[in-house]
């Protein structure tokens, strides 16, 4: 061995070695003292107390916007990609896409967004909007979304969310309940509302965004509805011309009333206060590291999630230096409000725009996140599966000596990523970066530094995946819309896998024995039960639903809130949280045991063959079936190789061999994944088309909604139980 090559070993394994070390006893959350239903709770180790403010004099979401636009004055906050034009492709089966030629980003600065907030907010009381009325925002994620939202936290307005994709009933149960009497919309949501104007019952404005070609729907409702019609700019025009002072709230005061996605049932509207708010983002801002003002964040997840909003918010008001691909932990208005607090920038896109080959980029014109060049984001699980999922399959349909180098490349710095000193460090790391990674990297802008993952688990190979190719550590957290998305959050250095990580500062997580599914705290040698959280990001509770709010909220003897998940999760030695199953998920078989869909679920759906998946229980059988939505490329590429005769894919997921094929390779990664064998399921549907929040079978995030699928499949589920 060379000498010099030895020198420099040495005292790269001992630091290694010593780092390992170091990471494995450190506590990131400990045993705290706390009142309520008795269980095993835990705290962030660096603070005895939940946080409640990070910013001195701030208290709500209103002053912390005004205090980053004061601060952050000339720089660039909000970013819009300009549309040069439109076409129509036709594909060879004659269907017609829309495809967009965009330009570069524009920006508006944060005294030029303020100005536009507090004109917006002034335009709105000259349009008489009543200061006791709620205003709804319903549009797609774009800069008039987040000035709509500020400038209406300004003159102490709730806003109600509501996903831009919410069905028509959804859609009427959310504006009725919260007698919504402005809305702010973009074109494809007033066509939404013309077509149910007759059923709604407070609606007296509506304020568009300008788009182009909206001019018909303006005129359509002009002449159908006795509603006050104004383009945005007009708003804001209006405002400028007769301002009007602020309104500025108190912490108590309900920010928004946020309406879930409605996996089961009508959607409920969570009552967030400005203090809910405000405690989850200055939790997220002691844990987040390097924050700083030279960050892009690229914006298009809906806004109407708690993790977008708050992201926007505070990116206003903090620097952040690390790429977040942050998944409904908080939800999506968390992280917007984040960046906002911290004088970084925001760019607009969407998810059919994101990259250079989205569907509805042309060809030759970059997507967003090559044109803004962003170091912090969000995404969902089901996105980062398929990144995961596109990158190998470019990689095995290249095939040869491309395939073999992103293999050993990948299974390199895989062994330094597991923690063996063996693997691609150093130099060798940088080498892999530039032959093989950075082409991977580049789909998302190139700068990605850090990725955090929220909501449903992680997978640990997709964890991995993305933590090698894309270059950056990922955390993951844990929260729900009820919670203000504050719960757990990983740390920095913790590299683990398939955990959420230990309680954020504003939150107490306690897990609470559930007998009937054989989880307790006693269990050894983890705690287990119920997740429980506790702290000042807890919300009021469900909008015009007491019963349901009582089933759920419970506030203490010492006066803390506590919020009853649902969710079932168990403390690792050094407090951090995995979630292990869901407590409504779990069906008790014939036979007595108990299968949770959900856990089954995660570890199916890694199948190449699998785009989407549904365990189905029926608790009078002693089995489990599946619907399974097929992954076109690759049951197809299958077909091909073994003479597989059909005339489309509705077809080909019909043959029994198909079925046979998906069903085995099912069964494959149940036994690798160390499933029981009554959790394998033992017969199979093929579904060609897929779930989409358009056809109502998932949520805006993603989520599988269960009792739907259940209905719309309803036969062929009889018929694998026949």
């Amino acid at each position: 061995m060379n000498p010099y090559f030895a020198g420099l070993l040495v005292p790269i394994t001992v630091s290694l070695l010593l780092r390992k070390r170091r990471k494995a006893e450190k506590m990131r959350g400990v045993p705290v003292d706390v009142g309520g239903e008795p269980g095993y709770a835990i705290r962030n180790y660096r603070f005895e107390h939940p946080v409640e403010t990070h910013w001195e004099g701030v208290s709500t979401l209103a002053e912390l916007f005004e205090q980053s636009c004061k601060q952050y004055v000339h720089m660039p906050l909000l970013g819009t990609r300009k549309l040069i034009y439109r076409e129509k492709e036709l594909a060879p089966d004659g269907r017609s896409f829309e495809k967009l030629h965009l330009g570069e980003y524009e920006w508006k600065c944060y005294a030029e967004v303020f100005k536009n907030v507090c004109n917006f907010a002034s335009g709105l009381i000259r349009l008489r909007h009543q200061k006791n009325e709620r205003v709804a925002i319903f549009a797609e994620t774009r800069a008039e979304w987040q000035i709509a939202l500020q400038a209406c936290f300004r003159q102490n307005i709730t806003v109600v969310t509501i996903y831009a994709s919410l069905g028509e009933e959804a859609l009427c149960h959310s504006l009725n309940e919260t007698e919504v009497t402005t809305v702010v919309c973009g074109q494809k949501e007033l066509n939404k509302l013309i077509g149910i104007s007759g059923q709604l019952d407070t609606v007296k404005r509506v304020i568009y965004i300008n788009e182009e070609g909206i001019s018909a729907e303006v005129s359509l409702a002009q002449n159908s509805t006795s509603w006050i019609i104004e383009p945005f700019e007009d708003v804001v025009r209006l405002g400028n011309e007769a301002p009007v002072d602020a309104n500025m709230p108190l912490p108590s005061d309900v920010a928004v009333i946020m309406y879930t996605s409605g996996s089961t049932g009508l959607p409920k509207g969570v009552m967030m206060t400005h203090r809910n708010v405000l405690a989850t983002l200055s939790a997220v801002m002691t844990i987040v590291p390097e924050i700083g003002r030279k960050d892009i964040y690229l914006a298009y997840l809906p806004l109407a999630h708690i993790l977008e909003l708050a992201a926007e918010v505070a990116l206003i008001l903090i620097y952040l230096h690390h790429l977040l691909i942050m998944i409904n932990c908080m939800e999506k208005i968390y992280f917007q409000a984040l960046i906002a607090a911290v004088g970084a920038s925001i760019g607009y896109g969407s998810a059919l725009t994101l990259t250079d080959t989205s569907s509805k980029i042309k060809k030759g014109t970059p997507g967003d996140a090559s044109a803004l060049k962003p170091t912090l984001m969000t995404a969902v699980p089901a996105i980062l599966d398929r990144v995961r999922d596109g990158v190998r399959k470019k990689v095995d349909a290249k095939g040869g000596i491309a395939k073999q180098l992103f293999d050993v490349a990948y299974n390199r710095r895989l062994a330094a990523v597991n923690g063996s000193w063996l693997g691609a460090w150093g130099l060798e790391k940088l080498l892999w970066d530039m032959l093989v990674f950075r082409k991977v990297r580049a789909i998302l802008g190139g700068n990605i530094r850090f990725v955090l993952s929220g909501g449903a688990p992680l997978s640990g190979d997709t964890q991995r995946f993305i933590n090698i190719c894309l270059g950056a550590p990922i955390g993951q957290g844990y929260g729900l819309t009820e919670t203000c998305g504050g719960g757990t959050f990983s740390e920095y250095d913790d590299t683990s896998v398939g955990r959420v990580g230990a309680p954020l500062p504003c939150s107490y997580i306690k897990l609470i024995d559930w007998s009937d599914g054989g989880y307790l705290t006693s269990d050894s040698p983890m705690p287990r039960g119920e997740i429980v959280i506790g702290g000042p990001n807890i919300t009021k509770g469900y909008f015009k639903n007491e019963a349901k709010t009582n089933e759920v909220y419970k506030d203490d003897e010492r006066g803390m809130r506590w919020f009853y998940s649902g969710d079932i999760g168990r403390f690792h030695p050094d407090g951090c949280l995995e979630i292990i199953d869901r407590k409504k998920d779990i069906v008790k078989l014939q036979h007595g045991e108990y299968v949770s869909p959900g856990k089954v679920e995660a570890a199916l759906i890694v199948s190449p063959y699998v785009e989407n998946i549904m365990i189905h229980a029926n608790p009078f059988h002693s089995y489990c079936v599946v619907l399974v939505v097929a992954a076109h490329s690759e049951l197809e590429t299958w077909a091909l190789q073994q003479g597989v005769i059909y005339t489309d894919f509705a077809d080909l997921c019909q043959k029994p061999e198909a079925v046979e094929q998906v069903l085995g390779s099912l069964s494959k990664v149940a036994k690798q994944a160390r499933l029981e064998k009554f959790e394998i399921p033992a017969k199979i549907k093929l579904i060609p088309e897929p779930w989409t929040p358009e056809s109502g079978l998932v949520t805006a995030a993603l989520k599988l909604k269960r009792e739907v699928i259940r209905k719309t499949y309803e036969d062929d589920l009889a018929q694998l139980y026949a």
